[in-house]
């Protein structure tokens, strides 16, 4: 580490970085929560479906975020792991009113659990059962026993379930602030794991 960067460390001027993946099905609300994330002075709320990825760059507190928005469309999913590779955290996003695809989520999150790089690290989940406004959706808890999250626990890798409604914003900065917690403690496997309902 050069000097100026241990002096502006050494006086907390020196922001971390963390990169996170937003990832979840198509239609699952990932940049509408990636809009809220983003201090509001630079959120746009004027959502189209992404096509490919967007990158998004922000600092909240002591943290520079660098944010890829993935495509969740099926064509485009593969492109995920391209950004699995020195990952900070991961943001998966799950329509918790769509019963029907619950288990392609689940396949998807299992997917990038079983990558390489995601393996190599112990890179935090924040789960975000989205659109829990709507008629008949699943709880958290519930999405949480769909995905597996509890079998999470065995590794000791962080994670969080979070119930949003993105166009509201509701819950999500519960989950940022979970996130930014877990990132910013020196010891994150002491992080709190487990299901918030």
């Amino acid at each position: 580490m050069s000097f100026w960067k241990s002096f502006l460390n050494f006086f907390g001027l020196l922001k971390q970085e963390a990169r996170l993946i937003v990832v979840g099905l198509d239609n699952s609300g990932k940049t509408t929560i990636v809009n809220h994330l983003k201090p509001e002075r630079q959120a746009s709320f004027e959502v189209v479906p992404t096509i490919g990825f967007s990158i998004e760059n922000f600092d909240l507190g002591k943290i520079h975020f660098t944010v890829a928005d993935m495509s969740g469309a099926g064509t485009y999913r593969s492109l995920w792991e391209t950004y699995y590779n020195s990952v900070s955290g991961i943001v998966f996003v799950v329509d918790s009113s769509d019963k029907l695809r619950m288990c392609v989520a689940k396949d998807e999150l299992d997917l990038l659990l079983s990558h390489k790089d995601i393996k190599a690290g112990l890179a935090p989940i924040l789960v975000f059962a989205n659109k829990n406004d709507l008629p008949g959706a699943l709880e958290a808890a519930d999405v949480s026993l769909y995905l597996g999250l509890p079998q999470l626990s065995q590794s000791q890798r962080p994670w969080q379930i979070q119930a949003s409604n993105a166009l509201s914003g509701e819950g999500v900065g519960q989950g940022l602030q979970w996130m930014v917690q877990v990132l910013d403690s020196s010891t994150p496997k002491k992080a709190e794991v487990g299901a918030k309902r």
